[in-house]
Parts: structure tokens; sequence; C-alpha cells
């Protein structure tokens, strides 16, 4: 039987709260799918296996969410820069 190989492509995301909380995210190409597990204190909390053609469902989500924060962060600056029109 052979053995699963280690994922080659993954990242660890730190969570901002602390206390050792992190998100890992693996590719795992012979099985067509990516693994992100939720961990704190090096122990695994849980893991979602999410199918390698859900990603760019994913991904999309995320870069709209991006484009939003960007846009109300721009929208922010711009109503600092404007002149008072109550003069």
């Amino acid at each position: 039987m052979a053995q699963p190989r280690t994922p080659r492509t993954g990242a660890v995301f730190l969570d901002p709260r602390g206390e050792d909380r992190s998100l890992r995210v693996t590719w795992h190409q012979d099985q067509q799918l990516v693994v992100l597990s939720l961990w704190r204190d090096n122990v695994c909390a849980g893991t979602f296996r999410l199918a390698a053609d859900e990603v760019p469902d994913l991904i999309a989500l995320l870069r709209r969410g991006l484009d939003d924060a960007f846009d109300a962060a721009r929208e922010r600056v711009e109503r600092l820069d404007r002149p008072s029109e109550a003069g």
C-alpha cells in the first residue's frame, strides 16, 4: 500500500489574537484537495477538506471581500482629504 505523500505546498497563518492560534493550509495534489486546519498550542483542533475544484470559489469570495475592504478604506481617506463644505 502506497504511503500518502507529505504536502509540499502549504502555509501557516497566525491568528492576531495570539495564544498560539493558527490556520494551516496544505495542498494534497494526489487527493485533489486542500486541507484547512485550525491549530492551538501545536494541537490540531479541527480540519476542513476543500475539493480542488471548489478552491476558485473560495478565492473569488476572499477577493471580493478584499476589494470591498479597499473600497471602504479609499472612501474614508477621500472623505478626510476633502475640505469641509460647511465653510
